[in-house]
């Protein structure tokens, strides 16, 4: 058993799929379904490393303002407040500034000023795309599916097993919402407990993939124009069903993208 749950299929996987599947169930009649995400997240963690927090590295901060994005979310979704939601972006990309800060260090301050301005601007335009999906369950369930794929995708092939783990399960995650989408055929409701840690963690999953491993930045604008995609793609007055196949389109091929060009660049998956 414990061989199984070593291993990066289940880690990554399955086990998301499955605590994602199981959340989005208990909580759907209060309308937090979204903890599916936080929930799938929260279980590869658990596997595949810890929820130690000494030393702080760029890995671990990431899952430290994944579970604060998860509490923030899930306050705006229960408490609206309009003037938190508007600050939202700027958060992330202080965010990713802080979580990238010990990495930018090392470089000089022409590179510093470059990198940190390009990180804070993707994770805040991120912020901004998921969040303006958060009241679409179908556009925001496909546009998470494919962001989660395609950062977990490249970080792999960009020679990064643990980073690359962190956008598979936010994937696999909200592959069980999307599923359930699928197959109900009715709405479960998203809200930022779903779109705000998955934009943060996916974000930030990014930036360091790129600063600190062999993703190329160029892949970034690529997965920053999925939640764009899903946003503006027109969709019929069909079911449920239809509008997801739709949608998958072309989140999925800026998805499958980003991961061709990260092999492009840096060559085949590292393990």
């Amino acid at each position: 058993m414990q061989e199984l749950l070593n291993h990066p299929a289940v880690q990554a996987g399955l086990a998301p799929f499955l605590a994602a599947l199981v959340s989005a169930g208990l909580f759907r009649r209060p309308r937090l379904g979204g903890l599916a995400i936080i929930a799938g997240f929260i279980v590869m963690v658990y596997l595949a490393s810890d929820f130690t927090f000494a030393p702080l590295t760029a890995a671990r901060k990431i899952v430290l303002l994944g579970l604060a994005s998860a509490s923030l979310g899930l306050l705006l979704t229960l408490f609206k407040s309009r003037w938190l939601v508007s600050l939202l972006p700027l958060l992330g990309g202080a965010a990713a500034i802080w979580t990238a800060q010990r990495i930018l260090q090392q470089h000089p301050a022409h590179i510093v000023l470059l990198w940190g301005a390009g990180c804070a601007a993707y994770v805040a335009l991120l912020v901004w795309g998921m969040d303006s999906l958060e009241n679409d369950p179908a556009r925001a369930a496909t546009a998470a599916t494919a962001l989660g794929m395609g950062t977990g995708g490249s970080a792999l092939v960009g020679a990064s097993a643990l980073l690359g783990q962190f956008g598979l399960a936010l994937g696999s995650a909200a592959s069980a919402y999307l599923l359930i989408h699928m197959f109900s055929n009715k709405a479960l409701h998203a809200g930022r407990i779903f779109t705000l840690p998955l934009s943060l963690i996916a974000g930030l999953t990014g930036c360091i993939a790129v600063l600190s491993a062999n993703l190329p930045w160029y892949v970034l604008p690529v997965l920053a124009a999925i939640p764009m995609a899903a946003l503006l793609m027109p969709l019929p007055k069909q079911s449920l069903r239809i509008q997801s196949l739709l949608l998958a389109l072309p989140v999925f091929a800026l998805a499958g993208g980003a991961i061709y060009m990260t092999w492009r660049s840096a060559g085949d998956v590292p393990f």
